[in-house]
């Protein structure tokens, strides 16, 4: 088997696996499962993954570069701060709509009884978000003159806890309720409330 082909059947079991955590919420993806449903036997499975918990950790690294490469662009290209928060924001909320499964996993629903490893993970992920949402801040601060009504951490943290809680309901609403319905009225709100 040639490389292209063993590549190519690692992104159909990271893709399999996306796609029973969207259509089976609140389930347990087992090997045996994801193994019927891309056609092959366990063992293939772990001739591509050492684990089930790696093929966990290849869905969270496509995530981190779907988002943070997006964001790069986001600072690179807009000016505003507001518009610079609300664009990272809004990526990761458009991200969770078109990605159902994944977001099973950035709430920990699909990571229940995994290792803690990938638990982990994802808190350094949304760590990271936050990060860059403080930076984004503390940078319009110095060079802008655009002050916080709350400290820089505080008001980064409310950010995203407003995103979070869009997509924890999108995930309890078993992908009914999308995270970016009525998003652009909630963002002047907390706009208007973070900014002097």
């Amino acid at each position: 088997m040639d490389m292209s082909q063993k590549i190519s059947r690692k992104q159909q079991i990271l893709e399999a696996l996306a796609h029973m955590l969207e259509t089976a919420p609140g389930t347990r993806i087992t090997t045996s499962a994801l193994a019927k449903e891309v056609g092959v036997s366990e063992a293939a499975l772990y001739r591509h993954f050492p684990s089930k918990a790696k093929m966990f950790e290849g869905l969270i690294e496509f995530i981190e570069e779907a988002l943070f490469s997006r964001i790069t662009l986001i600072l690179a290209e807009e000016q505003s701060v507001s518009v610079k928060c609300e664009k990272m924001l809004r990526l990761l909320l458009g991200f969770c709509e078109k990605n159902a499964g994944l977001t099973r996993i950035l709430t920990g629903d699909a990571l229940a009884g995994e290792t803690d490893r990938l638990r982990q993970r994802v808190i350094q992920l949304f760590d990271r978000l936050e990060t860059q949402l403080k930076q984004t801040l503390r940078e319009a601060e110095m060079k802008e003159g655009v002050r916080t009504r709350m400290t820089v951490s505080v008001t980064a943290n409310l950010m995203l806890a407003a995103a979070e809680g869009r997509i924890v309901q999108y995930v309890r609403s078993e992908f009914k309720r999308l995270p970016t319905e009525n998003w652009a009225d909630q963002w002047v709100m907390i706009s208007e409330a973070s900014f002097r």
